[in-house]
This record gives C-alpha cells, sequence and structure tokens, in this order.
C-alpha cells in the first residue's frame, strides 16, 4: 500500500521483510543474521556481545555526539486458538485496515519492530549525527539481553529508546518488576467409580500487556477459570489445569478437567451457565468476548487430586493478587500448571517505587508459604527514574512543539524499558522513549496507527538534527 507520508512506505516496507523472519524470544538468530547481511551492504560496522546484543555503527557527520537509536530484536508470540500459526517458520500475515495496520489473528510484532525498521531507515538518511544502532535480544522474556549488555557494546551517551507506543507521548521512566515462581506440592489419588471427568474452559478474554493494560481491569482467565470452580459447593477432584502463556501477557484463556460424581454432572452445567452469564456482563466492556464453556473429557486416566488438594489450589488462586495493587504498582498471575505432582504459578509484579516491588513480592511469597509452598523470585529488573533537567528531554520539547505547534506529553511508563538497565550500568546516560502508537500489544489484537510513524519520523528526523 501507498501512504501520503512517504517515509511510512518506506518503514513499513522494512517492517514487512523484518515479519518474514520469525523471531519469538531466544530465536533471534534469523533476524540478527539478516540485519548484519543489510548493514554490511551498506559497509555499516556491526559487532555483538556475548549475549547476542548487536550494533550497528553508521557513521554521521563531524564534531556531533554519538545518538544511540534503541529497540529489540524479539517479539510477543501470541495468537488466536484457532489460528495454525507456525511462529517457528511463518510469516507474520499484515492486514491492512484503514488507519491501522494488524495481523490476521497474531501479534503484529510491532513491539518491536517497528523500531528496527525506523531506526534502519534512519540510517540510510544522509543529514545525521553518527548513529549507534542497539538491538537487544530477549526483551519480552524479561529484559534478559539488556540485563546482560557488554557497556563496552556501545560509545554514546545519548540514547532513543523507540519502544513506547504513544505519539505524543515523551516517556522519561519506567516501572521496574521481578518475577516470582511459586510451587506447591500436591497429592494425586484414584477417584471413585461414579465420577466422571468434565472440562471447563475460560477463553475469549482479550488479554494484553500486563504493564500498559492492567489498569483496564481486563478479565484474568485463571482468575474466571478458579472462579467458576470455585462456585461448586460439592466435591470436585482436579485433573489438571492450564492457563496463561507468558509473565508479560494478561491470560486470556485457561482450562481444568475435574471429575464430578455423575449426579452432579447437570449442576456443574447450570451452574457454568450461570456463572457465564454474569461475568459476561460484569465484563462486557473490556471482554465482549468472554466464554466459559464446558464440555466431555477423553481423559481415560482416573488419577487426580485430592479432595483437599483440588480445593487448596482452588482457593489458593480465589487468594491470589491481580491487577492494580497500588499507585504505580501492579502484578499479573500470568500462568499455571499442573505438573509432576506440583502446582505452579507464575506472577509478575510492577512498580516505579523499588520499595514497593519489594513489598508486593512480599506478598506474593508469603501467600505461598502460608499455603505450604515454595517461592523463588528472579528476573529483576531496575525502575528507570526520570530526569527532568535532561538537555535530551529539553529539546526533544522544544523539537515537538516546533513541528505539531503543541507540547507533547511527559509520562513515566507503567512497563519495563530497557533504559532503567542501560542507565545503571552506564553513569551519565541522556534518554528518552518515543514510538508510535500500538494498541493490545502482547495479545493477538495488536495494532498500530499508520499515521502516527509519520509523525514519529519528522520527530525523530528533526531531533537528530
Amino acid at each position: 500500500m501507498l501512504f501520503e507520508h512517504q517515509k511510512t512506505n518506506d518503514i513499513l516496507n522494512w517492517f514487512e521483510q523484518i515479519n518474514q523472519i520469525p523471531r519469538c524470544s531466544n530465536n533471534e538468530q534469523a533476524i540478527s543474521q539478516w540485519l548484519t547481511d543489510w548493514a554490511k551492504s551498506h559497509n555499516f560496522a556491526v559487532s555483538t556481545d556475548k549475549a547476542q546484543n548487536m550494533l550497528i555503527k553508521v557513521p554521521g557527520y563531524d564534531n556531533a555526539p554519538i545518538v544511540i537509536l534503541q529497540g529489540h530484536l524479539d517479539m510477543v508470540c501470541e495468537k488466536t486458538p484457532d489460528s495454525n500459526h507456525d511462529f517457528t517458520k511463518d510469516p507474520i500475515k499484515h492486514i491492512y485496515d484503514g488507519k491501522w495496520l494488524t495481523a490476521d489473528k497474531t501479534t503484529l510484532g510491532a513491539d518491536n519492530g517497528i523500531a528496527i525498521a525506523m531506526a534502519m531507515t534512519l540510517a540510510l538518511e544522509k543529514n545525521h549525527p553518527p548513529l549507534e544502532l542497539l538491538f537487544t535480544v530477549n526483551e519480552e522474556t524479561g529484559l534478559n539481553g539488556a540485563t546482560d549488555l557488554d557497556p563496552e557494546l556501545f560509545d554514546g551517551r545519548i540514547l532513543i529508546n523507540i519502544d513506547s507506543e504513544d505519539e505524543g507521548v515523551v516517556t522519561v521512566g519506567c516501572a521496574g518488576g521481578i518475577n516470582t515462581n511459586i510451587s506447591l506440592g500436591i497429592e494425586q489419588t484414584g477417584v471413585p467409580s461414579d465420577y466422571q471427568a468434565i472440562k471447563i474452559k475460560a477463553s475469549g478474554m482479550s488479554g494484553g500487556h500486563s504493564g500498559i493494560d492492567i489498569h483496564l481491569e481486563k478479565a484474568n482467565a485463571i482468575k474466571i477459570l478458579a472462579e467458576t470452580v470455585a462456585m461448586m459447593k460439592f466435591d470436585i477432584r482436579l485433573a489438571n489445569l492450564n492457563g496463561g502463556t507468558a509473565h508479560n501477557v494478561i491470560p486470556r484463556d485457561a482450562e481444568a478437567t475435574i471429575w464430578v460424581a455423575e449426579n452432579e454432572v447437570e449442576a456443574v452445567k447450570n451452574l457454568v451457565l450461570a456463572t457465564e452469564t454474569t461475568l459476561k456482563h460484569e465484563y462486557k466492556d473490556t471482554d465482549p468476548n468472554l466464554s466459559i464453556t464446558i464440555s466431555a473429557s477423553d481423559l481415560e486416566a482416573d488419577q487426580a487430586l485430592t479432595s483437599e488438594d483440588s480445593k487448596k489450589v482452588i482457593d489458593f488462586i480465589i487468594a491470589f493478587p491481580h491487577g492494580v495493587a497500588a499507585k504505580f504498582t501492579s502484578n499479573n498471575l500470568a500462568t499455571v500448571s499442573i505438573e509432576a505432582g506440583n502446582f505452579k504459578i507464575l506472577s509478575s509484579q510492577r512498580s516505579s517505587i523499588e520499595s514497593r516491588i519489594e513489598a508486593l513480592t512480599d506478598r506474593v511469597e508469603a501467600l505461598a508459604r502460608l499455603a505450604g509452598g515454595e517461592a523463588y523470585s528472579d528476573n529483576r529488573y531496575p525502575a528507570w527514574q526520570p530526569d527532568m533537567s535532561s538537555e535530551l528531554l529539553a529539546k526533544s520539547l522544544d523539537v515537538y512543539e516546533n513541528l505539531f505547534n503543541k507540547k507533547p506529553k511527559i509520562e513515566i511508563l507503567h512497563a519495563g524499558l530497557e533504559c532503567g538497565i542501560i542507565g545503571n550500568k552506564v553513569q551519565g546516560m541522556d534518554m528518552i522513549s518515543v514510538g508510535p502508537t500500538i494498541k493490545y500489544p502482547h495479545s493477538p489484537d495488536e495494532k498500530i496507527h499508520i499515521g502516527s510513524i509519520g509523525k514519529v519520523w519528522d520527530f525523530l528526523q528533526a531531533l537528530l538534527k
């Protein structure tokens, strides 16, 4: 497609090529090689560190400071239940829908492929200072690439991160975070001969980014499933339970197989139907496609959790915190599973205030101990504290206002950006984060506003000059 803003065409052309290459977290080798080949074709120097973060050096005019354009190589790989997309080999299919670009039943990968495309386009311009294109790996798994980044890889001390998702906003800070892995020991046993296995599935939730979207109070499929099962005031035996996909994704789907007495099956069906009606009304604005279904299970083995442990698992999910916990503070009940005699939970805590990350993590770990389980917290990344005296920020505000006759917003993002980690590694970094408007990242509804791409381009080009 052709767009009025010529550079939008160039950027989206690169983005389409980027989206031909599978690049889920921990699988960035192909995109890294593609970028290496591109850089060498333009005689740009390329280097990597031990973590496979990469840097492309682009010459610019003399007597100007080096500017780092920074993004990440990986993307969150989510798809709808009816999608046959294989993220290990299939290209992302673009769908142009009026003013928006989205994908066919998968995440679009604009987070953060659009940063790569913009940096490539800027690098090929003639009038700019020396540039360092810094692309990290495994950002979506917990900012791991930035955590392992070798500070000797780059020389610049002015950094523009292109991983924010609202045009007209200059981000100057972000939340820090930590993940907690919980394991509860469970006992499995046989079930009475007059019990029947049935499957209950909570699906159709809209999901989204567990930082950016957490304040929207969207339904968490794991919570919805547990609330449904908790309504059953008779003996149930959990055979399995699975939900969620990643620490930074609000769960869209969860399912459980339970054993119940045959004479209770009809009551279960009626209860599920009534619960679905209630919850669809409660979440009609945020999750209009919420669904709770029941079906016969083809489970043949008669092993299940004991009544006591089945209740303990459901009670634990009911009691577990999810959502906004305090100002600038939240957590995501991200994944659950039953495996190898253990019930496992992954939770992700965020806050712009370090002490609140600790307090919320202590709460999550304490809940695990009270239930007789174990908790281990890792993947810690620091908050990025704003510097309102930043020279780069002042220049950015002036440039934006001169271009568009209005002031941009200044925000602190409730999500993890790599600026916090990079700033901790190298003192004296002057940093901002910007980007085009992206809605519903980390979900198959992800889309990018096409008109915002040209505006961010105009801003970045003017700022570099």
